[in-house]
């Protein structure tokens, strides 16, 4: 439909779009079922057949499995779509919704069609209640035109997959590939010029190269790397199967049996946020399960968000507890709803790069530059491929995750609007001015009884605390340092940083995103600009 009506607005059920979307997802599995089934099959026939027949038939079967794992992708297209649709609706109805409660505090009537006029029992028809009267219309007005606009999109996008089904799913792309690490808009002008069908061909065949690609739209990275997740998985159980082949398995085996099982249980966690149907839609834009592991994960599609968020976490940060790094990420979207509903935020955890473990690590910033040239790309990548004005972009660091930030903002350069750092060891940095983005947009907050604080030797008590804590803290020198500087530089939350601040309540380090903080206020405000 090429217009969405008042009544229509307030019936629509974004739940029930999402739903549909993940449930086209779904049909993914079965679908892979039964593409090995295909091979098996197949490798059964060779086995005991040979011969002109014989070649006819496999060759056969395989172009049957290549056409059914050709529609994977189209399948989760599927889920993006309406998603999407049901994101657009949301935001619709609130907008809606806001309208309603300008008008009803305005001393308005809104009718069962969307028409405003002056409530007589409450307020007299004056040019002022005319003006306001008009300001309502225009509001209920823009709410309508996001809605039909979210609709065009989704229907025509669902037209392009229909027609592509009749037309054939796939075709082979040109000779040439960008090669990892390639400048963001040397990507994007690459995958610029391939048709839909080359696209597809290529998310089914190479989901390992397009899913690594920054300068690629969300939806491709999303669609190839979901494609991998039970390689993955199969990886991970592999390394397993060779721990525990060793009898006895010994110290050092055992600690690696841990973080199998830790990463197995992490992953677990992370599919089932994938899978789950659940708002706002999470999207894979990259995983590794070797080490530590690593993940980067959307909530919302920050190609077509009005504001976007970029977490970097801290030291031990790993595969195991992604799914609590993307709780963070996700508290801090849930009080942008919450502050501004009639926005479209999106909540990107950045955890491609190895967080120290321990504080002998935590105490060499070489981790954190060995982050930066990564960082730098993905944001790049974020503004390249973000479809219509750009979003305010806004990255966050915390802990060990600052000092990441702020060494790939002074020594990479970041596309970034806005820089915020929590229970920061300091960035790398002497003063705003050396991380390239307007003072007025560098943000920090400190606990005060974060043990980070330790790293000031005026603050005796959390000296102490962290010592008590860790005493491997002894070594690091802190005490040598002066009142206004931390591990790494200056505290970005002191006033000759030349920063902004904005306050938190006690939590410790981890407390920031506690709910009734008011850090976690001050971060959703950041990411809104407000």
């Amino acid at each position: 439909m090429s217009s969405v009506g008042y009544r229509q607005l307030w019936a629509a059920d974004p739940d029930g779009w999402r739903a549909a979307g993940a449930a086209w997802a779904g049909l993914v599995g079965p679908l892979d079922r039964r593409v090995g089934g295909l091979r098996a099959a197949g490798g059964r026939l060779r086995f005991g057949w040979s011969g002109a027949a014989a070649t006819a038939a496999d060759t056969r079967l395989a172009g049957l499995r290549d056409e059914l794992a050709s529609i994977a992708p189209a399948l989760i297209e599927v889920d993006q779509v309406l998603a999407e649709l049901a994101g657009g609706l949301a935001v619709a109805k609130a907008r809606l919704s806001q309208a309603v409660a300008q008008a009803e505090a305005a001393g308005l009537l809104v009718d069962r069609s969307g028409g405003v006029r002056v409530d007589p029992a409450r307020v007299r028809p004056t040019e002022r209640a005319g003006v306001a009267a008009a300001g309502v219309a225009a509001a209920l007005r823009a709410a309508l035109d996001g809605a039909a606009a979210a609709d065009r999109v989704a229907a025509d996008r669902l037209d392009d997959l229909a027609r592509a089904a009749g037309t054939g799913w796939a075709s082979p792309p040109p000779p040439g590939r960008p090669a990892l690490g390639a400048a963001p808009a040397l990507v994007s002008a690459w995958w610029s010029g391939l048709t839909p069908a080359q696209r597809r061909w290529l998310i089914g065949r190479e989901p390992a190269l397009v899913g690594r690609l920054d300068g690629l739209p969300v939806a491709a990275r999303d669609q190839a790397n979901r494609l991998r997740l039970d390689a993955w998985r199969a990886e991970l159980l592999a390394e397993r199967r060779r721990l525990l082949s060793r009898v006895p398995p010994g110290p050092l085996a055992s600690i690696r049996l841990r973080g199998v099982a830790g990463r197995l249980a992490g992953l677990d966690a992370l599919v089932g946020r994938l899978t789950s149907g659940g708002a706002p839609r999470a999207y894979l834009l990259g995983l590794d399960p070797a080490g530590e592991g690593r993940a980067v994960v959307a909530l919302g599609d920050p190609d077509h968000a009005d504001r976007v968020l970029t977490y970097v976490p801290g030291m031990t940060a790993g595969l195991d507890d992604a799914s609590g790094e993307l709780g963070r990420a996700a508290r801090v979207l849930e009080r942008c709803a919450a502050l501004a509903p009639g926005e479209r935020s999106a909540a990107v955890l950045w955890l491609d790069y190895d967080a120290p473990d321990l504080l002998t690590e935590a105490a060499s910033a070489g981790q954190a530059r060995d982050a930066g040239p990564a960082l730098h790309r993905f944001q790049e990548g974020l503004r390249v491929s973000h479809d219509g004005p750009p979003a305010r972009q806004t990255v966050l660091g915390h802990s060990y995750g600052s000092l990441v930030v702020g060494v790939a903002a002074r020594e990479h350069g970041l596309a970034a609007d806005a820089l915020v750092f929590v229970g920061s060891p300091g960035v790398g940095a002497s003063h705003v001015a050396e991380l390239g983005v307007p003072p007025g947009e560098v943000w920090a907050s400190s606990a005060p009884d974060d043990v980070i604080r330790a790293a000031r030797p005026a603050d005796e008590l959390g000296r102490r605390a962290l010592l008590g804590a860790a005493p491997l803290a002894a070594v690091l020198g802190w005490p040598d340092r002066t009142g206004h500087e931390l591990w790494f530089g200056r505290d970005p939350s002191d006033p000759g940083f030349g920063g902004r601040v904005f306050g938190s309540g006690r939590g410790g380090h981890t407390g920031y995103w506690d709910p009734g903080n008011p850090a976690l206020d001050g971060m959703a405000r950041v990411v809104l600009g407000r």
